[in-house]
């Protein structure tokens, strides 16, 4: 395998019309390889090329998206070789949310398959590659909650940038839309009414102090009854949710 500076070196000499026999005796590359990028000189780089430690690019959007995910239904396990697997679990009872997940999974790391693995009661998005720990620094021993979850900086910039799909990715993880009721008093009687609101809920201080840091980037008010549940009840915080995440299905 060859690397980029090798090939924009090789490159030159054959725009410069040195014979492939040449350049292949001098570089001390294959014949086969020079043919191939004369023939392919704007070849994009390759799927499997790391945005974090290669060459590779990196789709935001969905990078944003799929961390939602992943701090939320996701892990990393190691298999042979230094291959990591990616799983992100998600409930029977949403297919809309099992195929966007395979979606963004897709986006981030292009071309190579994803897998459906069936488990009682939800299927595991899943999909393996060597950099999966490059592109989620946060993983180590153990669940989340028993480990620090802090965003690296570059993760801290995509998020500023896409703070909407990655709230996506949160609640459509481990939150929910409900209908909520209170009663009040009205001309001495009480009556019941209902309301929409979002909750999320996680074990980790951590994640739920980077849910509540998106969730002030747009703005949208927010409150904790309890120290593992956010709710954001409030009308206009809930139109605004509203727009890019609504029910689950």
């Amino acid at each position: 395998m060859y690397d980029e500076q090798m090939r924009a070196i090789a490159l030159a000499a054959i725009g410069a019309d040195e014979s492939l026999n040449s350049i292949s005796k001098r570089l001390g590359v294959s014949r086969a390889a020079l043919r191939d990028w004369r023939e392919h000189p704007e070849r994009p780089a390759r799927p499997s090329e790391c945005p974090r430690c290669g060459t590779g690019k990196l789709d935001n959007p969905s990078y944003a998206h799929l961390l939602g995910l992943y701090l939320g239904d996701g892990c990393l396990s190691r298999h042979r070789r230094d291959v990591y697997a990616l799983r992100l679990a998600c409930d029977d009872v949403y297919p809309r949310l099992i195929d966007e997940a395979e979606s963004v999974v897709r986006a981030v790391h292009p071309g190579r398959p994803v897998h459906r693995v069936q488990a009682v009661g939800y299927t595991s998005v899943l999909s393996y590659w060597k950099h999966w720990t490059c592109l989620f620094p946060q993983h180590g021993p153990g669940p989340k909650h028993r480990r620090t979850v802090a965003l690296a900086d570059w993760q801290q910039e995509i998020v500023a940038g896409h703070p909407d799909l990655f709230l996506r990715g949160l609640f459509n993880s481990d939150g929910c839309r409900v209908a909520n009721w209170a009663t009040r008093i009205v001309a001495g009687q009480p009556k019941r009414y209902e309301y929409p609101r979002y909750m999320f809920s996680n074990e980790s201080a951590d994640i739920m102090h980077i849910c509540q840091w998106a969730l002030d980037l747009l703005d949208i008010p927010w409150r904790m009854p309890r120290p593992n549940a956010l709710s954001v009840a409030r009308r206009e915080g809930v139109a605004t949710l509203d727009t890019f995440i609504g029910p689950k299905s």
